[in-house]
């Protein structure tokens, strides 16, 4: 058992962490993305634990606007080409320490972020580098509930599972 009892925010990527890192465009150039709606009940959770989530993606997308603005997120940053800066930067401004930061991703891209956390979590299909730095790699792949699977993951570590659902969900599970 780890102890991921002091995270108070979760910073989650979209491409390939939300979704299966898949683009669609219509006939007006417009993006498009599926999410997995088995998410929301990780991000439900999350919130219910007292952790504030942030989306931090490279990409900028209407749809992406649109679903977290549906899920609650705390934080939505789009189109950040620099996440370690903006990171740090959020971390001084807020005064959080590692050990109140997690992040959920997938890629190249999200390793030297992802050295500034102290828990980590990727889905299955995540690429060698990110697996070998994760604390725990999910059995979901991205884009069909893996951020679910990990944020379930965490809370169970903490012990805090069945009451977070219990309150989100009246089940006594």
């Amino acid at each position: 058992m780890s102890d991921w009892t002091r995270i108070k925010y979760l910073v989650i990527d979209v491409d390939g962490t939300m979704t299966d890192a898949g683009i669609f465009y219509d006939e007006h150039g417009n993006e498009l993305k599926k999410f997995c709606t088995k998410d929301a009940a990780g991000f439900f959770a999350a919130h219910s634990a007292g952790i504030q989530i942030m989306v931090l993606t490279g990409r900028e997308c209407a749809a992406t606007t649109r679903r977290m603005t549906e899920m609650k997120v705390d934080y939505l940053v789009q189109n950040c080409k620099d996440k370690v800066t903006y990171l740090t930067k959020f971390m001084e401004e807020r005064h959080i320490v590692r050990e109140e930061l997690g992040y959920l991703g997938d890629d190249l891209n999200d390793l030297p972020a992802m050295g500034l956390c102290s828990f980590v979590g990727c889905p299955e299909d995540a690429c060698a580098e990110v697996k070998a730095r994760a604390d725990y790699v999910s059995t979901v792949k991205g884009g069909y509930g893996a951020v679910r699977d990990i944020i379930e993951h965490m809370l169970r570590d903490r012990g805090e599972w069945e009451k977070v659902t219990a309150e989100i969900f009246g089940i006594g599970v």
